[in-house]
């Protein structure tokens, strides 16, 4: 007698409106987070981030494009004596809101695929702490619950199917 297997409670609402769909629909190129982690890390000009990625120069401009676009990224003017204008890229508030995104990818890179010597790079709290920086995964009434404690239920704007 086979056992009648129940669908998992997923089943019952539409993805067609998913939210990691549509962020990955920004953020689901690969250069568009070299991109991110030159700028995070302080390198803002478009020849530097260039250099340091060796994105090639039309697909770093499309990837800037996108981000300005998209609202994560503003072109700041600059200009260097003797020079033309130019722009740097800053973050704007929705950018800097993916902070703790990129911070998280390093975390679970720096577990999961380590490399012999040590991490390349590591978040640290800026100032007198200079401690490690950690992504934690924390419920509103103040909780740490590991993963398999934490679903994803339909919101408010969820469809059946």
């Amino acid at each position: 007698m086979s056992e009648q297997l129940t669908p998992p409670e997923a089943m019952r609402w539409s993805a067609a409106n998913c939210t990691i769909s549509r962020t990955m629909e920004i953020l689901g190129e690969k250069w568009t987070f070299h991109v991110l982690r030159e700028i995070f890390l302080g390198v803002r000009r478009f020849e530097d981030i260039r250099a340091r990625t060796e994105i090639p120069r039309q697909v770093l401009t499309d990837r800037l494009s996108r981000l300005i676009d998209r609202g994560l990224l503003r072109r700041v003017p600059y200009r260097l004596p003797g020079q033309r204008g130019r722009y740097e890229y800053r973050f704007t508030k929705a950018g800097l809101d993916l902070y703790p995104v990129l911070v998280a990818l390093v975390q679970w890179g720096d577990e999961h695929l380590p490399l012999p010597g040590g991490a390349p790079i590591v978040a640290r709290h800026r100032g007198d702490c200079e401690e490690e920086v950690h992504v934690v995964m924390r419920c509103a009434a103040g909780h740490e619950p590991p993963p398999r404690e934490i679903a994803f239920r339909p919101g408010p704007t969820a469809s059946p199917v």
